[in-house]
């Protein structure tokens, strides 16, 4: 039983509410108060796990959204190289190379997955990149795609190819601790249907990379995971161990989850291609949920085409996440650009944008495509951030109730303990109006998106990072260049942080920097084949870190 409301309890939380009631109407609503609370009380009681989703269930779609193509079709680029003799060289390969060598019998899934293994063995204890290493798993499932090999079977394009799994996927038996002190020691007991996609491709699976504490930041119960190209700063946040592991080529490629921002700022501060898909293309069953409404899941490698191939295999429904929208992905990457408009916020590349954002859109004006300036209506689309504070508190209540955020190692202002506590102040009255926000950004970003194929832009300027995760449109983040700099201290986003950082000092590093396009829902093809023409014209691509101390 709660202690009585008094009158003067609801005239203290009218500013935190941003609300004013006369004394007459504070003394109308206690009764009804007490009761109300009791039976928050009351619901708190009822066990709530993180596999148990909400009711309500968001679709990206408007009203006359017509899905794109018929049927699923991957088609790649012809592969010809031979292998290389540098066991480097080797582990720097695209995907394609990769899968063709496999096929054809030039190397080995053992060979290969030896290699990436000698590599986190000699790497990992500097990036702090993978939570956990599957070495003894990963020989013997190389070993079984060996023999289907020489048995003349290949399960498709990823066949034998080691991978890295954000640490947020359950995998049977082997600990998805979620990067978070009090599930350190969590063993699943079955796998999440990424996990089973994966190994009915013939992914060979090298481990589980790391993630910031419950998919926040790049620090984790273990450690604090590093950017390859300067071990002075973090590799970003939340899929801080998938783009650090793929940017020090310690695997084919990984997977990542986005619920705001987790692919694409790891890949913009490693230099690694992450692409987060339409919201509902890909399952999320049996990873951990932070934002139903919000959480993606998508492919982190170190090339555009690489990015379709791994979307190919996790694309595909299931009816055990209600978020999950069936929908088929088309890619050729022989098909042109030509006839593609591509749009640019012409404020994005003003104030805070850099040179080589600036470089990466005159660059896309060479591709013989219609660039043209577009708008996006005035919203306050900051305010989303609130749904995105309500629903993670709202997925991990018990350790706000239970005070076990206090064993998180990250406990600054920005940090979850502190944005969980906040976020229960706010009422449903306006998180129902939040919602109501969200689906007006979803008409002005669809308006905007409906003069256009695909839209560029620097990663943090400008509402697109908040506004697209919102309304579910994919973006592709590549590298475009280098630069310069000291360690970069940390960014921000909203209240929070994407990544800690030391204080900019003295020294300076070489360091990448990238560029996103965004594209139409549910149909990602065209915007890879214009990633593809403007990563083969920024020619940034193949530079890889040298491990700096």
């Amino acid at each position: 039983m709660t202690n009585e409301i008094s009158p003067s309890d609801i005239a203290s939380a009218e500013k935190l509410l941003g609300v004013s009631y006369t004394t007459e109407e504070r003394a109308q609503m206690l009764d009804n108060l007490q009761g109300q609370l009791l039976s928050a009380q009351a619901r708190r009681e009822v066990a709530l796990d993180n596999a148990t989703p909400m009711a309500s269930r968001f679709d990206p779609r408007l009203p006359g959204f017509a899905m794109p193509h018929g049927a699923s079709d991957l088609r790649l680029s012809i592969v010809s190289d031979g292998l290389p003799q540098e066991e480097e060289d080797i582990a720097f390969a695209p995907l394609t190379s990769l899968s063709h060598w496999v096929a054809n019998g030039q190397i080995t899934s053992r060979r290969l997955t030896e290699i990436y293994l000698v590599r986190i063995s000699a790497l990992n204890p500097k990036l702090e990149c993978f939570a956990t290493v599957t070495a003894e798993l990963a020989l013997a499932e190389a070993d079984a795609m060996d023999s289907l090999t020489r048995a003349g079977v290949s399960l498709g394009p990823l066949h034998g190819i080691p991978y890295g799994l954000k640490d947020l996927f359950d995998t049977k038996g082997i600990t998805t601790g979620w990067g978070a002190e009090p599930f350190q020691n969590r063993v699943p007991d079955a796998d999440s249907t990424v996990t089973r996609k994966m190994r009915a491709a013939g992914a060979v699976l090298l481990g589980k990379t790391t993630l910031g504490a419950l998919a926040y930041n790049d620090l984790w119960y273990g450690g604090w995971t590093r950017n390859p190209w300067n071990l002075n700063e973090g590799s970003s946040g939340s899929s801080a161990g998938s783009a650090s592991a793929t940017a020090a080529g310690l695997c084919g490629f990984s997977i990542g989850t986005e619920t705001l921002g987790s692919i694409t700022s790891p890949s913009q501060r490693c230099g690694t291609t992450g692409l987060r898909p339409t919201f509902g293309r890909v399952s999320r069953t049996g990873a951990m949920a932070l934002c139903w409404s919000l959480d993606k899941v998508g492919p982190i490698c170190r090339s555009v085409e690489d990015t379709a191939l791994v979307l190919a295999v996790l694309n595909g429904p299931d009816a055990m996440d209600r978020g999950s929208i069936d929908a088929p992905f088309v890619f050729d990457a022989a098909h042109g650009i030509d006839g593609m408009t591509l749009g640019y916020l012409p404020e994005a590349f003003e104030e805070g944008a850099t040179d080589i954002d600036r470089a990466a859109l005159e660059a896309a004006k060479t591709l013989g495509i219609e660039v043209k300036e577009v708008s996006l209506e005035d919203l306050p689309y900051g305010a989303l951030m609130n749904v995105v504070y309500a629903e993670a508190a709202a997925a991990f209540e018990e350790l706000t109730l239970t005070d076990a955020d206090d064993t998180l190692k990250w406990q600054d202002d920005g940090a979850w303990p502190n944005t969980m506590r906040k976020a229960r102040f706010l009422s449903a009255v306006d998180h129902v109006n939040l919602d109501r926000l969200r689906y007006r950004v979803m008409q002005a970003v669809g308006e905007m998106m409906g003069g256009v194929d695909a839209l560029i832009g620097p990663f943090m300027t400008g509402p697109m990072l908040v506004a697209s995760n919102f309304t579910g449109h994919p973006c592709l983040h590549l590298r475009a260049g280098f630069e310069q700099i000291a360690t970069r201290s940390a960014a921000s986003l909203g209240a929070g942080k994407l990544t800690t950082g030391e204080a900019e000092g003295a020294r300076s590093f070489r360091v990448p920097q990238g560029i996103s396009l965004w594209g139409q829902l549910f149909d990602e093809g065209p915007v890879l084949n214009l990633g593809m023409a403007l990563e083969a014209a920024l020619g940034v691509a193949a530079e890889r870190p040298s491990f700096p101390e």
